[in-house]
């Protein structure tokens, strides 16, 4: 009887765990299905019919885009198209710990940079790998979802070099209009913070002991602990992210998915837009010309063609639409409507890739601990877990290497913490594009181990890159000169002070506890420099040099005194009527942060000049 008794208990504990597993497995299955029918039903559909003409067309379904279509989009008389050469967003898309993956898709434009000889040496064919996305909702469905304002500095120099109403006081209503920050006590700073925004703003729900040691070690070594978002910028954070419940939010879920049913809004998908109309004779924009399933269109606009296809792609149709440097267009068989500098005054931020660290703990996020099923059972049915953490991006700081003891300084440099590294997962030496012999030699050695690793990364560049036009076909790529290193000595040392700075922070009590150790293989040609030495991170940068995907600046915004200039402070191209820019194209210099809150900004005040421009009020 007794061991009828064990047996029963036995058996009885044996089913109750595989219910309760099947239970778990189901709640996972519901999980996504929701997530899946949210997604589908709420993205804007393919205009069934197209007409013949709009108010406005806006091409490009970016971060920019999206905003505008939103926000024009509430004056019932404006009728707007927005154009996308790109596909919908899907499910995978959202899952915040896949978006370095996104870059084997077809949501990515997959952009190279041309061979240079002081940068890019260590990637494969001498190129860097620049990602930008090919889908509804643009790069804010590939990028980190870090969201970074910039600096207050920043803005006033936009507005001290002729571009009225881009002061920081001016522009700080823009960044909070789109808020809806989620973190409590960042949320009752009302002065920079609101909560009544579309995008929300919120700590990921998961990360490693690693990012709790990354601030410790900050404070260990004379920093603090900020809101970068606030009144002032120096200092370590975790990082505030772009996602609503422990998912993704883009800029499509945040702005076009409310507006689905607008009568007045339009939205036509995998279409490449090929030329901008203009009248020659009156230099005005009058309509757009783009291709769908091999198909050319001609649609008008009555009030404005705007361009906000992202920092590659506009400068890219403006030049194919007779608008840029003339000797270049004449060279390429393009006749010039305007000349202007078209393409240049491109700015990004990079770093050095691959500054790793090991570690004597299992703490580090590894692609085989994570990828199992419960994890993603987790993930589907509460969006908790590890696949919830941004590509294992956790923490980050904001340093003013002239003066690290200013808190209110201006920053020149942004260390990006990761939880892992290039070894944590296999795929990430090609998503960053590194030759396969140095990462062999460099990172093979140590493929098994646990990992934590830190960009250091140049926020103010003085080098300056140019977009310029392969051909006059514009389904042929652009040629891209990204130009790093070309300064004259700045940007490197800028980048050397953060890898001397992220040494420091691993020698702390805080990242001691872990055993954290530099990871001392040498990349063979840097090899002939003693290791750890100047001369030989200044060569590692060099060879493995990341772009941290903040292209912007090739549309210059300024007055018509500037040479440098494309658009004026309103965002409309000089020399040409109803035609303006408006997306991380025109901003006159990178922002001491990331890109896609200020574009953001950029796109929710050029809505407003929008609307005062034909007579609404604000």
């Amino acid at each position: 009887m007794k061991y009828i008794t064990v047996l029963s208990s036995s058996i009885y504990i044996l089913l109750s765990t595989q219910v309760s597993a099947w239970n778990t497995i189901l709640d996972g299955i519901a999980g996504f299905l929701r997530d899946s029918a949210e997604l589908y039903n709420g993205e804007p559909p393919d205009a069934k019919t197209i007409r013949s003409e709009y108010d406005f067309i806006i091409i490009g379904a970016g971060t920019a885009g999206c905003v505008l279509s939103n926000r024009l989009t509430e004056v019932e008389k404006f009728k707007v198209l927005l154009i996308e050469a790109g596909d919908a967003e899907q499910i995978f898309m959202d899952i915040p710990i896949v978006a370095t993956m996104l870059q084997f898709t077809n949501a990515n434009w997959d952009y190279h940079t041309e061979p240079q000889k002081a940068a890019c040496m260590g990637m494969r064919s001498g190129r860097c790998s620049w990602p930008r996305g090919k889908v509804v909702g643009g790069s804010s469905v590939l990028h980190s979802m870090m969201h970074t304002r910039g600096n207050r500095r920043d803005y006033d120099k936009w507005a001290a070099n002729g571009n009225t109403g881009w002061d920081y006081n001016s522009v700080l209503k823009y960044f909070k209009k789109s808020e809806n920050m989620q973190i409590d006590e960042l949320a009752k700073d009302i002065k920079y913070h609101s909560t009544k925004g579309p995008i929300n703003i919120q700590n990921s729900h998961w990360r490693t002991p690693l990012s709790d040691a990354f601030l410790q070690a900050g404070v260990e070594t004379g920093g603090k602990i900020v809101d970068y978002n606030g009144e002032k910028q120096i200092g370590y954070s975790h990082i505030q992210f772009t996602m609503k419940n422990g998912t993704r939010m883009s800029a499509s879920r945040a702005f076009l998915h409310p507006i689905k049913n607008r009568e007045n809004f339009h939205i036509i998908k995998k279409a490449m837009v090929t030329k901008i109309l203009i009248n020659p004779w009156k230099k005005q924009a009058y309509g757009v010309e783009f291709v769908k399933e091999g198909k050319k269109y001609r649609i008008k606009a009555k009030r404005e063609v705007i361009l906000s296809a992202g920092a590659i792609n506009s400068p890219q149709l403006l030049m194919l639409s007779g608008i840029g440097p003339k000797g270049h267009l004449t060279e390429k068989n393009i006749t010039t409507l305007i000349d202007l500098p078209v393409g240049y005054n491109l700015q990004d931020h990079w770093a050095l890739g691959g500054l790793t660290f090991l570690i004597n703990s299992t703490d580090s996020i590894r692609f085989e601990n994570i990828a199992t099923l419960n994890n993603v059972i987790d993930y589907f049915s509460q969006h908790t877990g590890p696949l919830s953490a941004p590509t294992g991006t956790e923490a980050l700081a904001f340093i003013n290497t002239k003066d690290e003891k200013n808190e209110d300084g201006y920053p020149d440099l942004e260390l990006i913490f990761v939880g892992g590294s290039l070894v944590s997962q296999s795929a990430y030496k090609y998503a960053f594009s590194i030759d396969e012999n140095i990462y062999d030699a460099v990172y093979k050695p140590i493929h098994d181990r646990h990992t934590w690793m830190v960009f250091p990364m140049l926020l103010l560049p003085e080098s300056r890159g140019r977009i310029a036009l392969g051909s006059n076909n514009p389904f042929d790529k652009p040629i891209i000169y990204a130009n790093y290193f070309t300064d004259g000595g700045h940007d490197e040392n800028i980048i050397l002070y953060g890898i001397r700075k992220t040494i420091q922070l691993s020698k702390t009590k805080a990242f001691q506890k872990f055993g954290s150790k530099l990871h001392d293989i040498p990349i063979p040609r840097c090899a002939h420099h003693r290791f750890d030495s100047d001369p030989y991170w200044i060569c590692a940068m060099k060879t493995i040099t990341n772009t941290i995907y903040h292209h912007c600046c090739t549309a210059k915004m300024g007055p018509s005194s500037d040479p440098e200039a494309v658009v004026d402070s309103r965002l409309r191209v000089h020399g040409i009527k109803r035609l303006r820019v408006v997306d991380a194209s025109v901003m006159p210099q990178v922002p001491a942060g990331h890109t896609n809150a200020p574009t953001m900004m950029v796109a929710e005040n050029a809505a407003d000049m929008i609307k005062e421009d034909w007579g609404i009020p604000i």
